[in-house]
């Protein structure tokens, strides 16, 4: 099966070489993975959104330079958000004067799996919870903030708070049995 995966694979790349267009099935091949892994090393929404909009950008720039050796074409992927993550920890350590912290360059494959899981799972979740989740874990806002920015109390946001993870909870327990 896994022979077949990455035959099917080197085809998509070889379509994708000939025709740019073809490239929208690596990206949705591959967007959640590359996305959890630069998300889990930036720790910041809009820099892990930018970062992966980049590395998606650089590789169907230089699609035609890939070259297929056997290893997946996500590696390739892996290897260009790691660089694009450490050009922003490099740019920003020259505009602050702080230092960059050490980049982890080879991914920990199944923390990113779980971790794309989790993403997809959370885009299950009904709407508000959804938000409420988002909010707080990924923009880090109090509850107080919440409440605010959506116009329900504060008991409402644990709430949601609340079923939207027993949701997830739930959706992982399932998932791994």
């Amino acid at each position: 099966m896994a022979h077949e995966e990455a035959a099917d694979e080197r085809l998509l790349v070889e379509a994708a070489r000939t025709d740019p267009g073809r490239f929208a099935e690596l990206y949705e091949a591959h967007f959640e993975r590359i996305y959890a892994y630069v998300a889990r090393r930036v720790r910041d929404r809009h820099a892990a959104e930018d970062i992966t909009s980049e590395v998606f950008q650089q590789a169907l720039a230089n699609i035609s330079r890939y070259e297929w050796r056997g290893a997946p074409f996500s590696a390739w992927l892996y290897r260009i958000a790691a660089n694009a993550i450490a050009d922003r920890w490099k740019a920003q350590e020259r505009e602050r004067g702080t230092p960059a912290p050490e980049p982890s360059v080879e991914p920990d494959f199944a923390s990113v799996e779980q971790q794309a899981r989790l993403f997809r799972m959370v885009g299950l979740l009904p709407q508000e919870q959804r938000r409420v989740i988002e909010l707080r874990f990924v923009e880090q806002k109090s509850i107080r903030e919440i409440a605010r920015e959506l116009g329900k109390s504060e008991g409402a946001v644990k709430q949601l708070q609340f079923r939207g993870i027993e949701g997830l909870r739930a959706r992982m327990v399932e998932s791994n049995a």
